[in-house]
């Protein structure tokens, strides 16, 4: 059993195409100096999939959305894709009027929108934190046969009708099996607590196109595609075995962006936010502490 004991306020901001969900979780401790954090969760997810790593960084005041389509964020009007969740970052940034102290956190697919969102506005963060990193285009190497078939997944979940979209999209085996495979613990209360996490919030999207949209934004970019612009400091932490990007593909990311630091985390896989928080949130605090004092 996992215990989450940090509360937040929630904001609801009228954005482009409806309402944004914001949860505004303060610094617990008093007269704390650490910089505000914006994070940004990934594919399929909500915020609910950060807050263990937010339950690790007490000093900071967090602030995690839900990306529109996902939890209880309206889907936007156009296009769910990257531009469009960068451009859904930075208007929360700016209605919230967090200052240019301001750090920013994406995990997974996260990491893109965050990357992208960084490259955008120069000046509007302080420093760049990605955790598992998308670091080589899914397409390529060993996984783009999964890839595929997941791409087969979600096109059949959108094509079919509704009922029995919606049935295959949101099937308990599908869920869990994913689940299955990206858990690297053997702690046997962590896995179970995991897959919890995952039946309760993988399928807490507006509609089967958001969530088709949304996985073709995921396959159809890298950090790799700003790295160059990120005119800031970039904090990279990444899994020793993660199946989405391989240790050699970060080190090749870490060094297009020029200003960086990578740190791999062993014996994990693509769920550092659920596995091993403690640790990244250790290295996020060395990291900010040297780069933003």
């Amino acid at each position: 059993m996992v215990l989450l004991e940090r509360t937040a306020s929630v904001r609801t901001l009228h954005l482009d195409g409806g309402l944004g969900r914001f949860w505004d979780f303060p610094a617990l401790l008093p007269d704390s100096d650490a910089p505000p954090l914006f994070m940004v969760h990934g594919f399929r997810g909500d915020h609910h999939g950060l807050l263990r790593i937010v339950e690790a960084l007490p000093a900071h005041r967090v602030i995690v959305p839900d990306l529109p389509g996902f939890g209880q964020s309206d889907p936007l009007e156009g296009a769910h894709d990257v531009a469009a969740y960068s451009d859904f970052v930075l208007q929360g940034v700016r209605q919230l009027q967090l200052g240019a102290d301001t750090v920013l956190v994406g995990h997974s697919f996260g990491s893109i929108i965050a990357a992208r969102s960084a490259a955008d506005s120069p000046g509007t963060f302080a420093a760049l934190v990605l955790i598992n990193p998308i670091s080589a285009p899914a397409l390529e190497g060993s996984s783009r046969i999964a890839t595929r078939l997941a791409e087969l997944y979600y096109r059949a979940g959108a094509a079919l009708p509704e009922r029995l979209g919606l049935a295959l999209l949101q099937n308990r085996m599908i869920v869990r099996g994913m689940s299955e495979l990206m858990a690297k613990t053997r702690e046997p209360a962590l896995r179970r607590w995991i897959h919890e996490q995952h039946r309760r919030y993988f399928s807490a999207f507006a509609s089967r196109d958001v969530v088709l949209e949304a996985f073709r934004a995921s396959i159809g970019a890298t950090v790799r595609d700003f790295a160059a612009r990120l005119r800031l400091p970039v904090l990279l932490v990444a899994a020793e075995r993660d199946d989405l990007g391989s240790v050699e593909t970060q080190r090749v990311l870490a060094d297009l962006i020029p200003d960086s630091r990578l740190v791999v985390l062993p014996d994990v896989g693509h769920l550092i936010h659920y596995e091993t928080p403690d640790q990244a949130a250790k290295h996020i605090t060395e990291f900010l502490e040297e780069k933003t004092r």
